[in-house]
């Protein structure tokens, strides 16, 4: 049975089956199915202590496209070019704001948003992109973002890479086996006092954000191995 969140993201137009607002958890891979499961039922509070305000935020959207690589799972992900004024650098899930053209952010704005966003810096077919779910809105307090994230299953594989080198520096894969791995897990300490789980992964190191939400995933869905927490990699205040 799809749940009511699915059908809120579906609810603008039900004859749009296949189309860029469509959100269905049919015929997904047996592995995908514990994600599927833990975001038709998990709370807010229990993948972000960041919720968003009753009024305010800019509303966005990322895609957490999950393929089948040579390694098995895999994430889609980019790192944002070094010279961007904010997050410079910082590896992250495609996407950004919603455009009026995206529709009702209540619908299947988010949807639509999140897939506009990764055609746009990665290059990805959508048509390829089957959306199985999404997840409740989260906070970001340091760029006002309402983040809605959306959850797809990459279908039919396409090319992907940096579109504009302004906005992207590259795009990339991570097997969940490399995601899941102890000796890849560490501990982000930031000078605001922030404190978070990280990734070193592909030659970055995937923090904020991104890891918070691939961290609760990875526990949720049960895909979790113990790890050192106390293993802390600081960060600067450019970061």
């Amino acid at each position: 049975m799809r749940s009511a969140r699915e059908q809120q993201y579906d609810k603008e137009d039900a004859g749009e089956a296949s189309g860029r607002g469509a959100v269905t958890a049919e015929g997904l891979p047996e592995w995908l199915a514990p994600v599927a499961q833990v975001a038709a039922t998990i709370e807010p509070p229990q993948l972000s202590r960041f919720l968003p305000p009753e009024s305010g935020g800019r509303q966005s959207a990322v895609l957490i496209l999950f393929g089948h690589g040579p390694r098995g799972p895999e994430l889609l992900l980019m790192e944002r070019a070094g010279t961007l004024r904010s997050h410079a650098g910082q590896p992250s899930f495609p996407g950004g704001a919603l455009d009026p053209e995206d529709g009702d952010p209540e619908g299947s704005g988010p949807v639509r948003a999140a897939l506009r966003e990764a055609e746009e810096e990665t290059g990805l077919d959508p048509s390829g992109v089957q959306v199985f779910a999404v997840l409740p809105r989260l906070y970001i307090p340091v760029s006002g973002f309402v983040v809605t994230p959306v959850l797809g299953w990459w279908r039919r594989p396409s090319p992907v890479g940096a579109v504009d080198q302004a906005e992207t520096a590259r795009v990339f894969t991570v097997p969940v086996a490399d995601l899941t791995n102890p000796a890849h897990r560490v501990t982000t300490r930031h000078p605001s006092g922030h404190i978070g789980p990280a990734f070193l992964v592909e030659n970055a190191l995937v923090w904020g954000f991104t890891a918070g939400v691939i961290d609760r995933i990875l526990h949720y869905a049960g895909w979790e191995i113990p790890w050192d927490r106390d293993k802390a990699v600081p960060l600067d205040w450019r970061s």
